[in-house]
């Protein structure tokens, strides 16, 4: 019986969302409604909301707003439009595919997927109408790279709210994340869409880039891009080292996503040639832009609660427990059904885990767990996605198409997510 009400919940919030209904509202009602629907008294549903909020949000507020901050610095400074020309200039138009790849990626590293969107968008069709490119042949390659940041990568919201959830290691997280970033972007960005795309002759034209004289310089735009994931990972290596030796403390201090993120804000206000008046207000809107967010997650994190605390969690692992499947296949399943029943990708990695939360063990590691269930949180995006239309309506595509290409991308990167994160497991655990 917990089980259908479990179910109901979720069909709840699926009609909440298609109503749009704000998913920070939709998600705390049906938390409530679903707690007290599993027999919770009203005094513990209430108590175990707070708990998740507190749980989630705790380990996790300051990293989601430094790293808001981060990409808003980067943003308005410039330093992302200028990685985009250096990256052109040194691949030049006949591997554009590759500087558009390599500039998601590193651009989608700070900033978060909306954002990045935003800010790639115009140099994309600037590139197509200088090179004489399809757009969607040079777009899929900035759209890959940054869904695959976005699911697998902190300081993003989704994998750093997993991150919490799961008691992962983010440094970890980082690292293994990085080493399933890249093939699964190449596959999916670059020879996926020329399987499927007409691609364009270039034209006889030169690719002219007349827009870098206000910009910071090429140095100071990659340190600054770049720095919060160099100073996680240098952490999380160095601290991994048994031996005692001098900068230890210094290395384990850095392996904190807080400790790093507001030392790489510190460095950026200082190498910019900013007004600190003028950095602060981009501070400001970078919280802002991902308030939202963050209540989202906090809401998520009062889900996740409510299945655990109801002991749905461990219903979940006595009815699968016969499956005899992979504790990581199954957290992908499952995130994956919820993606394509919810829409958001963050709401469908959120509920999961709440669910798939006991299934950590010797089969599979916190770290993996994080990237199972972002992985199964891309599959599959449709009509019910915000990306869906988003991408649809930048690139001017009928529905087919936008399935035909995003919808496409998008499942051959949750895909070669899952069988990444299992090949993974095999050295790891």
């Amino acid at each position: 019986m917990s089980l259908f009400f479990l179910l109901f919940g979720i069909l709840l919030l699926f009609v909440l969302i298609l109503k749009k209904i704000n998913p920070m509202i939709a998600l705390s009602a049906v938390a409530i409604i679903t707690g007290l629907l599993l027999g919770m008294p009203a005094v513990k549903v209430m108590g175990s909301i707070s708990n998740g909020i507190g749980s989630t949000l705790g380990s996790m507020v300051m990293v989601l707003a430094l790293g808001a901050m981060m990409g808003k610095l980067i943003e308005d400074s410039g330093s992302a439009k200028k990685i985009v020309f250096i990256l052109i200039k040194a691949f030049g138009k006949k591997n554009i595919q590759w500087a558009v790849l390599l500039t998601g990626l590193l651009v989608g590293i700070p900033l978060f997927y909306n954002a990045g969107f935003v800010v790639l968008i115009p140099l994309v069709f600037a590139i197509s109408a200088a090179t004489g490119l399809s757009k969607l042949y040079i777009g899929i390659p900035m759209a890959a790279a940054l869904s695959v940041t976005h699911g697998f990568l902190p300081p993003h919201p989704g994998p750093v709210a997993l991150a919490g959830i799961f008691h992962a290691d983010i440094g970890k997280t980082l690292i293994y994340g990085l080493i399933l970033s890249l093939p699964i972007a190449v596959i999916a960005g670059v020879y996926f869409p020329r399987l499927i795309i007409n691609r364009n002759q270039p034209v006889a034209k030169d690719f002219i880039i007349d827009d870098e004289a206000h910009l910071p310089s090429g140095t100071r735009s990659f340190i600054t891009a770049l720095l919060p994931v160099f100073l996680i990972i240098a952490g999380t290596i160095g601290s991994a080292i048994n031996a005692n030796y001098i900068g230890k403390p210094v290395l384990v201090f850095l392996a904190d996503p807080t400790a790093a993120l507001l030392l790489s804000v510190i460095i950026t206000l200082l190498v910019q040639k900013t007004s600190i008046e003028k950095a602060m207000e981009s501070c400001t809107e970078g919280v802002k832009g991902v308030a939202m967010i963050i209540l989202i997650i906090a809401a998520g994190g009062a889900f996740k609660q409510i299945l655990i605390d109801s002991g749905m969690g461990e219903t979940v692992k006595q009815l699968t427990g016969n499956l005899n499947l992979s504790p990581l296949l199954l957290a992908w399943l499952i995130t994956a059904s919820l993606r394509v029943t919810l829409g958001s990708a963050t709401v469908a990695a959120l509920t999961a885990s709440g669910m798939v939360l006991p299934l950590i063990g010797p089969g599979a590691s916190p770290e993996l767990m994080v990237l199972s269930v972002g992985a199964g949180s891309l599959m599959f995006s449709h009509v019910n996605d915000t990306g869906f239309w988003m991408f649809k309506e930048y690139f001017n595509l009928t529905l087919k198409e936008t399935f035909r290409t995003w919808t496409a991308m998008e499942s051959i990167v949750s895909i070669l997510g899952l069988i990444g994160v299992l090949l993974l497991n095999q050295f790891v655990s």
